[in-house]
């Protein structure tokens, strides 16, 4: 099994992690503030990605759907209501230390790999394409304020 180790351009927040959560309501020490759709103290809950996920998909697209053997076309249904949310998470720095992004878009070079960037293309996209106004509205669904002042291209990487 080897090392994934990626580059990741991404337009969006940087919303931190465990070790110290990027967020205006976190706590005195970083830590996540009371959320009414998440609890870190259930162990049968999920993590915090996948429940920020089900929320937004709940709450700006509507798909409250349950998987379950036989539902026939489930995963089509909400491979569309991702795609209506125009948001995703995405994990930086490290498997053992996972921090999260908020973003519109992301690019992924993995080891090994190039991509050709278009810089014009980056410094139009994000009006052109109602970034700014998705991540607002998946932000007002978690009830969340990043503490970065604005949306904005961010490189990081993911070693794991």
């Amino acid at each position: 099994m080897g090392q994934s180790t990626d580059g990741i351009l991404a337009y969006g927040y940087d919303l931190g992690g465990e070790d110290g959560w990027k967020i205006s309501e976190a706590g005195e020490y970083g830590e996540l503030p009371e959320l009414d759709w998440f609890d870190e103290d259930n162990e049968d809950s999920c993590d915090f990605q996948e429940a920020a996920e089900k929320r937004l998909l709940a709450q700006v697209a509507g798909f409250t759907e349950e998987w379950s053997s036989g539902n026939d076309g489930y995963f089509e249904r909400e491979r569309e209501a991702r795609a209506r949310l125009g948001v995703e998470f995405d994990t930086y720095c490290s498997d053992g230390c996972p921090m999260l992004l908020l973003a519109a878009k992301v690019i992924t070079v993995h080891r090994g790999d190039v991509k050709a960037i278009d810089m014009a293309d980056l410094s139009v996209a994000p009006e052109t394409n109602g970034w700014d106004e998705k991540l607002r509205t998946a932000l007002n669904a978690l009830g969340i304020t990043p503490t970065q002042e604005r949306a904005q291209w961010l490189l990081c990487s993911y070693w794991g």
